[in-house]
């Protein structure tokens, strides 16, 4: 359990180091990303690779379902904005494209080579492009530091069109880190840098709500407790105001398994995520 008042910031953010067998997470994650989306190009529903900007990592993959698409989904990516990239994460588009949906992943650049407030635009412009692509509404989902990004892209100092936020029919944070000053106090900001400045523009917690989206804050029950602490912050925080609020605590789900659900078309989490009752399925 975490002590509080933090003293020791760095295992309060650990994951792995409470997780039975978490170095087996990463090249499971890949080989399941790796077969989806080797499944999905044979079958002409996927494009791969397709750049938003002019970055390395500024490319998304877009995966199709049966049929018109009935709106968008966008996953963003995790890794406390320093770590993975797009293409360990492709086979969580199964629940929504069972569901209709077209799937978008972005990748962006990591730091120190980009800072958490250009890595918010970069997923804007991510987010942009995909939905010149796919028509409809657009529902927004990331884990971690990428529940970071996904409530970003809905509050504070707009970074999305007009046209596209008012696109945006709900945004599930799945573990989401929504308050970076905890982060300042961690051997991570080595890499990430964040200072005073931007741990207020970026956390969404201290930031308003653009628009009255539905958002979903979703975590594991058996989370570090910051992380569950971050998720409860977002709720009290935006509950407050126009924003319809949703908080889940999955029983029996940690950091690294709180995002299978999004796999199972009929998980309560993917339901969540794609409008419908998470109790129905």
């Amino acid at each position: 359990m975490t002590d509080y008042p933090i003293t020791d910031y760095d295992d309060a953010y650990a994951n792995g180091a409470y997780i039975e067998g978490a170095a087996d997470y990463p090249p499971r994650w890949a080989a399941l990303a790796q077969d989806f989306r080797d499944g999905l190009a044979a079958s002409g529903r996927a494009r791969l690779d397709l750049a938003y900007g002019e970055g390395a990592r500024n490319r998304l993959d877009l995966f199709l379902p049966e049929g018109d698409p009935k709106g968008l989904a966008v996953f963003v990516h995790g890794g406390y904005w320093k770590a993975f990239d797009k293409s360990v994460w492709s086979h969580l588009a199964t629940g929504p494209l069972a569901h209709g949906l077209a799937v978008a992943m972005p990748g962006y650049t990591l730091c120190p080579d980009n800072r958490i407030a250009g890595i918010g635009l970069e997923i804007a412009a991510a987010i942009s492009l995909a939905a010149e692509q796919v028509a409809g509404p657009i529902r927004l989902t990331g884990h971690s530091a990428g529940g970071q990004l996904v409530t970003r892209m809905i509050s504070g100092r707009a970074l999305l069109p007009e046209a596209v936020l008012a696109r945006i029919v709900g945004v599930t944070s799945i573990s989401g880190v929504h308050d970076l000053r905890p982060i300042m106090k961690t051997q991570m900001n080595d890499i990430l840098h964040i200072d005073a400045e931007e741990a207020v523009t970026e956390s969404p917690v201290l930031l308003a709500p653009l628009a009255p989206v539905p958002v979903m804050a979703w975590v594991g029950a058996q989370e570090r407790p910051e992380f569950v602490r971050q998720n409860r912050a977002l709720y009290e925080m935006w509950r407050g105001l126009a924003t319809p609020m949703s908080m889940h605590e999955e029983p029996g789900r940690h950091h690294f398994d709180v995002i299978d659900g999004l796999a199972e078309p009929e998980h309560p989490l993917c339901r969540a995520f794609v409008g419908l009752d998470p109790q129905a399925g």
